[in-house]
């Protein structure tokens, strides 16, 4: 057995072992925020400006410490560009939140547009070395179709509610769902190999 090939194969199974647990944390929080957007954020202005603020913080949080478990953020720039992304965005929602949920729903829209293009980056260069990125390519291209239709939706008279952002994370969701998955079932069938 050569020795190199043993180490590559141990590393390899460690971040694809990362990238389940990720995808399932990143499901988790969706689903939750889902949930509390559609029952608090329906019942609570101040509710649903905590939660508008939190999403963007948790990606940020999420691609610094996805980019820190992949092998360091000068590997991975383009979640530390996520990041930077998902932190300015928060900034703007807070802003935007003082002005309308029109605004809020445009800043959300331009935030979808570039992390859903970053999120396509990433999932472009993880392809060649985990393969089972086609869910992340997806959700990518969709965050970047749907933030503009958000943009679109912000132009319109009638003010958005939480319920718009609700269903993009939903949808997000499902795509990080079906990425751990995916994962687990690819690494359960190369197992006996």
């Amino acid at each position: 057995m050569n020795p190199e090939l043993e180490v590559l194969k141990i590393f390899r199974a460690r971040e694809e072992d990362w990238l389940k647990r990720y995808y399932f944390a990143r499901t988790a929080f969706s689903v939750v925020w889902v949930a509390a957007a559609l029952t608090l954020g329906r019942q609570s202005e101040v509710a649903a400006a905590v939660l508008l603020v939190a999403y963007p913080v948790w990606d940020g949080v999420a691609n610094l410490v996805d980019a820190w478990n992949s092998g360091g953020l000068a590997k991975n720039p383009t979640q530390m560009t996520n990041a930077i992304v998902s932190f300015a965005t928060t900034a703007a929602v807070v802003f935007a939140l003082s002005v309308s949920m029109n605004w809020v729903l445009g800043v959300i829209g331009a935030w979808a547009i570039l992390s859903g293009l970053l999120q396509l980056g990433t999932a472009v260069r993880r392809w060649k070395s985990y393969g089972a990125q086609w869910a992340m390519i997806l959700s990518g291209a969709q965050s970047a179709l749907a933030g503009a239709i958000f943009i679109a939706q912000a132009r319109m008279p009638t003010a958005p509610s939480i319920d718009t952002i609700a269903g993009y994370a939903g949808v997000g969701a499902a795509y990080f769902l079906i990425s751990a998955v995916w994962l687990t079932v690819h690494h359960m069938r190369r197992a006996p190999a």
